[in-house]
């Protein structure tokens, strides 16, 4: 594969930010395979983020040429208080993780799986732990805690300051050439780009994807970026401990269709809508078609082949919000069934689910 194709496929959509694209370039030119990582809490029932959004961008990284680490950060986990902190339980959840990137249709034997906690068995793990925060400010730590999805007032106990260092240390374990994850971990991912010369390591790039916002429309700012634009991105990013406000992998079709009819959806408003955003950046990169059924009296059927069409005829008035709301749950559910019925057959995985589901999440 050429190298432009690579580059494309690493920055296409739901990519929203890569730092710096001309160190990916040359990263590319020097390395067939370069290791690309994202990482997991284990915690709670999979959302459609963490499912379809994250299967997209994964097979992208893997056909651009890409060997790709998943690590589920179950010693970060309990760090901030997943699941109550307890480690087994935290590592059923993961095991669970497992299951629903099978489901997605991720072939994990592409992949590699590594926990957090092998990783922690290694003494070397602790002594770049503790370098990575010996050359930065208690500050910029604090400053990092959007990571853990908290801010600053909503630290909890001492052991959360090692967890930006922890995944900084993360990062140069794996080897990981290429950050791989959301917006709202980037703050961890530049200070690995400041530190790591540092070490005598390397600056790894960083390619961060859209958060997908919950279904009760954007919110904030509320100071975890100074981009007020990213800031609110972040702030109102789907949450998995929302439930009317997520969509989970595991809902039937009478649940996606209530949840996306009480979804903030105002006519004409392509910004700050998410139920557009579900059709930007799930549906159209997954199926390459949505289906909008109406009667005659109000246009009739009409079949959309990509975002832009669209999403042109619902500024203009000519798709309703509650035609476009219909279509997006009958296009989500379609997509999900696969999931459901893993679920529903596999043993293993209905197992776990039925654990998952039993517990109690604390955020």
């Amino acid at each position: 594969m050429d190298l432009e194709t690579r580059m494309e496929l690493i920055m296409r959509p739901p990519t929203e930010e890569v730092l710096t694209p001309e160190e990916l370039r040359a990263l590319l030119e020097t390395e067939a395979r370069p290791i690309a990582y994202d990482g997991f809490e284990p915690s709670g029932l999979a959302h459609i983020p963490f499912a379809l959004l994250r299967a997209i961008k994964l097979k992208q990284m893997l056909e651009a040429g890409c060997r790709f680490k998943l690590l589920l950060a179950d010693w970060h986990a309990a760090i901030n208080k997943k699941m109550g902190g307890d480690l087994d339980k935290i590592r059923r959840v993961g095991e669970y993780f497992v299951e629903v990137w099978k489901a997605s249709g991720i072939d994990v034997a592409q992949v590699d799986i590594v926990w957090a906690s092998d990783l922690a068995a290694d003494r070397d793990y602790w002594k770049l732990v503790i370098e990575v925060l010996r050359n930065t400010t208690l500050r910029r730590v604090l400053r990092c805690l959007p990571i853990m999805g908290r801010k600053e007032g909503e630290l909890q106990e001492a052991a959360q300051l090692l967890y930006p260092g922890m995944q900084v240390a993360d990062i140069f374990t794996l080897n990981a050439k290429i950050c791989q994850l959301g917006l709202d971990q980037r703050r961890a991912n530049i200070l690995a780009r400041e530190i790591g010369p540092k070490l005598g390591l390397w600056k790894p790039v960083a390619v961060h994807h859209h958060m997908l916002m919950g279904l009760s429309g954007p919110t904030g700012p509320m100071g975890m970026e100074e981009e007020e634009a990213l800031d609110v991105q972040i702030s109102s990013k789907m949450s998995k401990s929302i439930p009317e406000s997520s969509i989970y992998v595991h809902d039937d079709y009478e649940t996606i269709k209530q949840k996306i009819h009480n979804a903030y959806c105002p006519p004409k408003q392509s910004s700050g809508n998410p139920v557009l955003e579900y059709c930007r950046y799930v549906i159209f990169p997954l199926k390459n078609k949505m289906s909008v059924e109406r009667p005659s009296k109000f246009g009739g059927d009409v079949e959309y082949y990509n975002y832009e069409s669209l999403v042109k005829d619902f500024v203009s008035g000519s798709l309703h919000p509650l035609d476009l709301k219909n279509a997006v749950a009958n296009s989500l559910n379609e997509l999900l069934t696969p999931v459901r019925k893993w679920f529903e057959t596999d043993p293993k995985a209905k197992a776990l689910y039925e654990f998952v589901k039993s517990q109690e999440i604390t955020r």
